[in-house]
């Protein structure tokens, strides 16, 4: 079963359509967030869908930010023991209309500040970075070392973050000053080093899983009461990352990619990229969600039971 678009029938108001979520307010405090199983690539949200994509996105969010938990806060709401999410939802939300929307693709979230930035890690160079340093030597304006091949690792991972846009905007990439305008030069930093320091560990647990993590884009909100970054939306996924095939590596070409790399390919091919109302083809749908089952079981050791 595929869910493209929730409907709740205003049993809790619908605060945003992102291009995979659709976000729900619960209280004041808290938030549903409801990954459906819509696609995008190029800022374009496709006609049809890949199956129990959100429901994989979820999951593996939910791993990272269980892995991470000694590292950084994140906005997950504590489910007690022997309780589940519609315990905390309005009782309605558990007939069966409503449950098969939100079973297993659903995180109730605390609300939080966000800090206007999306915090992009870089730890390979490939994608718009690779396409920047070839004309200028620089990512994200930053100089970096000379002789640089495609898909190479830097000396170490580099903090390269873009702006935040409004839905139906194309963030755009800027320089780690530009960020420290946006935000202030205490909070940019901060934010820099604990970005750095949550992609190492993830990188480094996920080699030994044979994927590499190219780069992820995090996002942060701030506790305003005690100024503490916290981790929210989604953590490391295929949507958020670019997961390559370890066994397959090789420096100086594009790599093999559990992302949504087949997606673009073809838009690229078909001369589709940036066209609304496209409907990918089931061949492509397939290959899709195989992949991010692959990379769900490589990195969780859970075997993909939907």
């Amino acid at each position: 079963m595929s869910i493209t678009k929730t409907e709740l029938d205003g049993i809790l108001p619908l605060v945003a359509r992102g291009k995979v979520r659709d976000i729900y307010e619960v209280d004041a405090g808290t938030l549903l967030f409801v990954a459906t199983d819509r696609i995008s690539a190029y800022d374009v949200i496709m006609e049809n869908s890949i199956p129990e994509k959100g429901i994989l996105l979820t999951k593996l969010s939910e791993f990272w930010f269980k892995f991470l938990s000694n590292d950084v806060r994140n906005h997950l709401v504590d489910i007690a023991p022997g309780k589940t999410i519609f315990d905390y939802l309005p009782s309605k939300l558990s007939e069966p209309k409503y449950k098969t929307q939100l079973e297993d693709r659903s995180l109730l979230v605390h609300k939080h500040k966000l800090i206007p930035l999306e915090v992009i890690v870089r730890g390979y160079i490939t994608g718009s970075a690779w396409k920047e340093y070839v004309k200028t030597g620089t990512v994200h304006g930053l100089k970096q070392p000379q002789g640089l091949k495609e898909s190479q690792e830097f000396p170490e991972p580099i903090f390269t973050p873009s702006t935040k846009a409004e839905q139906g905007e194309h963030d755009e990439n800027i320089s780690p000053a530009q960020a420290a305008e946006l935000v202030g030069e205490d909070l940019s930093r901060r934010v820099a080093e604990l970005a750095i320091k949550l992609y190492s560990k993830c990188k480094d647990y996920a080699k030994e899983k044979g994927i590499i993590i190219a780069d992820t884009k995090f996002e942060f909100g701030i506790d305003e009461k005690t100024n503490e970054i916290i981790l929210v939306d989604e953590v490391l996924t295929p949507d958020s990352s670019r997961f390559w095939n370890g066994a397959s590596y090789k420096v100086g070409e594009s790599q093999d990619s559990y992302d949504k790399q087949f997606l673009r390919d073809w838009l690229t091919a078909n001369k589709l990229n940036g066209v609304n109302g496209v409907e990918m083809p089931q061949d492509i749908v397939d290959r899709t969600r195989a992949k991010y089952i692959e990379a769900y079981e490589a990195l969780t050791g859970y075997k993909w039971s939907h």
